[in-house]
């Protein structure tokens, strides 16, 4: 009678931790198999730099970082409703009580946000959020352990003198043609 108990309470705990609540993690497996969508999963092995010449800061902030999710939906005429109801369903995630918005950019038809999901000193996920209405959007994830706004900072300025290893990115190249 207590295992079935004991089951029985396992299972609802369990059924209860699964949320239909929308997510950026649910929306990019949605979207990875739609032709209108390309969906890219970069690894930190796109860094390449030498460690050596890095600031203690710097080093911190590559440490941190795990991995990037790279979302993005080409507009052109043909997909005007579609570009407008996509927007609106990342709109709505990021407004989800998960995602903390740090900055937003524009109004209207073109905009960016950061939006970040933890706490401000251990920072689990960045997001970057642009869109703009002739172009289409970009959506990126940017996952890791204990990362902060510093950590940002520090990781733009190692992706400037870093060689980034292109391949990994080809999937982009016909969208900027």
């Amino acid at each position: 009678m207590k295992l079935a108990f004991f089951t029985a309470v396992l299972v609802s705990l369990f059924l209860m931790s699964c949320t239909n609540e929308p997510s950026l993690q649910k929306y990019f497996v949605e979207k990875s198999e739609n032709k209108d969508f390309v969906l890219l999963d970069v690894s930190p092995g796109i860094i390449d730099v030498d460690k050596a010449k890095l600031s203690s800061e710097q080093q911190s902030a590559l440490a941190s970082f795990d991995k990037m999710n790279i979302l993005v939906f080409k507009s052109n005429q043909q997909n005007a409703a579609q570009y407008q109801s996509e927007t609106q369903k990342v709109g709505t995630i990021l407004k989800g009580k998960d995602y903390q918005e740090l900055i937003k950019i524009g109004s209207g038809k073109d905009g960016a946000s950061v939006s970040f999901v933890g706490e401000e000193d251990n920072i689990d996920e960045f997001v970057f959020f642009a869109k703009s209405q002739e172009n289409g959007f970009a959506v990126v994830r940017i996952l890791g352990n204990d990362m902060n706004p510093n950590n940002i900072m520090n990781m733009i300025s190692v992706l400037q003198s870093a060689n980034i290893d292109m391949e990994q990115l080809k999937p982009l190249q016909g969208l900027l043609k």
